[in-house]
């Protein structure tokens, strides 16, 4: 389902938290289907459950997921979220153009930059 990154020096559990974030935002987990078990997942994952439970909490934190006692995680309804995440998108960009042009870029750099990524 996910693959992590064991040379990442993020900690696992945020790279357990972005890769169910962007599966979700994609549409790939669909709202209310069930997340994989705590136990199997850190099985396939050959990792603590701890580690993935803390990522769950995190992703119902941020209201990725939602939990049915005894029954287990669920994926939340995320159309809010992708426009939200689009728009944390957005403000980085625009962070980086200014930034950018604090050191001498042009916009045509920057448009350069983006075509060059699109290829």
């Amino acid at each position: 389902m996910i693959i992590l990154d064991y040379k990442d020096t993020s900690p696992i559990y945020e790279q357990v938290v972005e890769k169910f974030k962007l599966l979700i935002l994609k549409g790939v987990l669909q709202k209310d289907e069930q997340m994989p078990s705590v136990r199997s997942l850190a099985v396939e994952l050959s990792i603590n459950p701890n580690t993935i439970q803390k990522a769950y909490a995190e992703l119902e934190r941020q209201g990725y997921l939602y939990v049915v006692k005894g029954r287990g995680n669920f994926v939340a309804d995320s159309s809010g979220l992708l426009d939200e995440r689009k728009e944390e998108m957005k403000q980085k960009v625009i962070y980086l153009y200014r930034e950018g042009r604090e050191l001498g870029m042009t916009k045509t750099d920057f448009i350069e930059c983006l075509q060059g990524i699109e290829e």
